[in-house]
């Protein structure tokens, strides 16, 4: 790998009616009641119906890289030298690969925030068998990229620290063993429509938006989010809004309850306002929730409210044909840029599920999981998780003490 310099600085099955709601089995129990499998399948396998690439020390790993802009390329650059530690110590080896400027920055300097050059290095990335972990972008970059790459699923896991229960800005009780897998479909809807403004003689300006799903669409996603489902808790729930979009929500229902019966799990359908309530008052009684493109971006990050931080969170967004990009789900932060306080973590879990999904390597990506929470269990906290009795952190610091935790951990 390339030497990587320091940075510089109660149970319910909840229905779509909101009054209406009734007990599930205990979350260790499978579709049937069976207890549940002890450790997770992987999550790409059920994207692209074949396993991850296997672990060779022989061979290195193409990591793809673009660093992002706002406080990008400070928490991308902090989760390289936690590879490099890793690296050390594991004895794998990674090839390193950088792609130029995304989002606004890349707008402004290339005249697109997904440039035909950045295209063409993630197509790179992808032919040779890597994955890219990047920072964040802003602009259209995101949507532009999982369009261009037909990256129609993403990834959002939202599981509880033990040891920022208590910190959260939900109450302990209500956040307690949280483990939920937010799937979103990334290619239609909203997100991905077609738009245009004019002029309308005595009214002004007018903005129109059109969009839609394709049964294929609805179809693909829910299949990954019930492959999810089977190999976890069996519980599937599906977020709509029946009166405000009937159409698409009658093809998601439709759709969702097929699926469901195929593969043997139970399935609840949520209006997506009730859902944003369930998620901070239930979230103990959701497994995996599926959702299109915006209802999907609302509640991952309110979901990270779940997790103490937007800091904390990640995700992945994969193709059928296993390509992949990782990131937070935070974003650029331009006002914490070169004040060393951005959280770097989620960049940390972004990295350690890219090396599990990705490259099939379970044991490193659970050595970075282990050193962050090693870091917390100690005390140590980055200022948007800053507690009494805590010891505050800076980016520099903590990634000083994960680097360090890696080392002995490795």
């Amino acid at each position: 790998m390339r030497p990587v310099a320091p940075c510089p600085e109660r149970r319910f099955v909840l229905l779509s009616h909101p009054v209406m709601a009734r007990r599930l089995p205990a979350p260790s129990e499978g579709p049937t009641g069976s207890a549940a499998p002890a450790a997770r399948a992987s999550w790409i396998e059920s994207i692209t119906q074949a396993p991850p690439r296997a672990g060779c020390a022989a061979s290195p790993f193409l990591l793809g890289v673009l660093e992002g802009e706002g406080i990008g390329p400070e928490v991308v650059r902090a989760s390289l030298r936690v590879l490099s530690a890793l690296e050390s110590v594991t004895h794998r080896t990674f090839d390193l690969r950088f792609g130029g400027p995304i989002g606004i920055t890349a707008e402004r300097c290339c005249g697109a925030p997904l440039s035909a050059d950045v295209i063409s290095f993630c197509r790179e990335v992808f032919s040779q068998g890597g994955a890219v972990l990047a920072g964040p972008g802003g602009g259209r970059f995101v949507y532009d990229l999982r369009r261009e790459f037909d990256l129609f699923c993403k990834l959002s896991p939202l599981k509880v620290s033990e040891t920022l229960a208590t910190s959260a800005r939900v109450k302990p009780e209500y956040v307690r063993g949280v483990d939920i897998v937010l799937v979103r479909e990334n290619v239609a809807g909203v997100y991905q429509g077609r738009w245009s403004e004019n002029l309308v003689p005595g009214e002004g300006r007018s903005a129109e938006h059109s969009f839609h799903y394709s049964e294929r669409q609805v179809r693909r996603i829910l299949e990954v989010a019930a492959r999810i489902a089977t190999s976890r808790r069996g519980a599937l729930t599906v977020v709509i809004k029946d009166g405000g979009i009937p159409t698409i929500s009658k093809l998601w229902r439709g759709c969702g309850e097929e699926t469901a019966a195929k593969h043997g799990v139970r399935l609840s359908f949520l209006n997506i306002d009730h859902a944003a309530y369930c998620l901070i008052q239930h979230a103990q009684d959701l497994d995996v929730v599926v959702a299109p493109n915006l209802f999907g971006d609302i509640l991952a990050d309110l979901g990270s409210v779940l997790l103490g931080s937007r800091g904390l969170s990640f995700s992945g967004n994969f193709s059928s044909d296993g390509a992949a990009v990782y990131q937070t789900n935070h974003g650029s932060a331009y006002s914490l840029v070169g004040e060393n306080e951005a959280n770097p973590m989620g960049q940390f879990f972004s990295l350690a599920m890219l090396l599990r999904e990705s490259f099939g390597l379970e044991h490193e990506a659970a050595v970075i999981e282990g050193a962050v929470e090693q870091v917390l269990n100690a005390g140590w906290r980055t200022a948007d998780l800053m507690a009494e009795g805590c010891r505050l952190a800076s980016t520099l610091e903590a990634t000083d003490l994960v680097v360090e935790a890696v080392l002995r951990r490795g």
